[in-house]
């Protein structure tokens, strides 16, 4: 099979042939119809998370295909069927795995990061619990839901408790990821919505998506902050930073309210000082990461029934690597998905 492998962190991606996987006992060899990229792709093909376990490797987390062969013992999933790839591969042993997230358990066997991902003909999953049927849903469609649509619909839901009508919500970055979080913020909730792009295009799109508040956090911390204020006097009940650096985190805790809570998504490798006097009254800070096989199917569902816009642009396997050089610039605006 063909796949798109890092040969060097930092070095162009090259396609070459490489053996295609068997599936052993419980395994499923997956078709990938489509696989998107992410800027967490970037950071690990860039070396800045020098996590992948051997070189060359197959990035790729956000899956989606159809079933190709069954190893043996496996049920559930029939030959030919579309389905999405839950990424977060535990153990399925542990505390967090039988609770339900997987995706939180130590064993770092994940989709493109511990085990070979979807940059590539097909992607071995070890088990087809990982697998969500997609009935009538594109794969395509559906490969970045996986990760840009569930990592949001997590955080969220962390904070829907907070977002009584008449409550403001600010979503930090525009990117994939916070495109959909603004979605959920409106089909989920009734509160107010500030959104935040450095990007004029991004802070367009955010208008169109239900946004009560479009801000261009390049005039400065304090003056975003001051535009925020104005839809929020008494400050936002929940803020999810989906970049985390010193710069945004430092505009979410300018306008978190007291009791408000700040959800860090971002892997920018931004800080924030806690302490008593330097947050509001019994504010919370607290991350956010991925979400889980039921919340994948939530998500599956919402987008089954037309709920989901979805920015998407496709491109073919050799244009992983360019994709990932856009990517790194900022000149994508919601996901690229590769069809191999």
């Amino acid at each position: 099979m063909r796949a798109a492998q890092v040969d060097a962190y930092g070095a162009p991606l090259v396609v070459r042939e490489v053996p295609t996987p068997e599936p052993g006992p419980g395994e499923v060899l997956v078709r990938v119809a489509g696989v998107g990229v992410c800027h967490s792709d970037v950071h690990l093909w860039s070396g800045e998370l020098p996590m992948l376990p051997e070189l060359p490797w197959t990035l790729g987390h956000e899956n989606a295909g159809h079933v190709h062969k069954l190893g043996p013992g496996v049920t559930g999933v029939e030959v030919g069927e579309a389905v999405a790839i839950f990424g977060g591969w535990g153990c399925g042993a542990c505390v967090r795995c039988r609770s339900g997230d997987e995706q939180l358990c130590d064993v770092t066997g994940w989709a493109g990061i511990g085990r070979p991902g979807g940059f590539a003909e097909y992607v071995l999953v070890p088990s087809a619990r990982h697998l969500v049927p997609l009935g009538d849903l594109d794969p395509v469609t559906a490969a970045p839901l996986t990760d840009a649509g569930l990592t949001p619909y997590r955080a969220v839901k962390r904070v829907l408790r907070l977002l009584v009508p008449g409550a403001t919500a600010v979503t930090i970055g525009l990117g994939g990821l916070g495109q959909y979080g603004l979605q959920y913020l409106k089909l989920l909730t009734a509160a107010d919505v500030a959104a935040v792009d450095i990007a004029a295009h991004k802070r367009t799109l955010a208008t169109e998506l239900g946004a009560d508040l479009a801000v261009d956090p390049g005039v400065g911390v304090a003056d975003a902050a001051a535009s925020i204020r104005q839809l929020a006097p008494t400050g936002a009940a929940a803020v999810i930073d989906y970049v985390g650096s010193d710069e945004t985190l430092s505009l979410a805790a300018s306008v978190v309210a007291p009791q408000g809570t700040i959800v860090i998504v971002g892997i920018a490798g931004g800080a924030l000082p806690v302490s008593f006097l330097g947050l509001p009254t019994e504010a919370t800070v607290t991350t956010s990461y991925w979400g889980t096989p039921n919340e994948l199917r939530e998500v599956i569902a919402l987008a089954r029934r037309g709920r989901l816009h979805h920015e998407i642009v496709t491109e073919p396997l050799e244009a992983a690597g360019d994709v990932l050089a856009r990517l790194q610039r900022g000149e994508v605006t919601g996901r690229v998905v590769l069809t191999p």
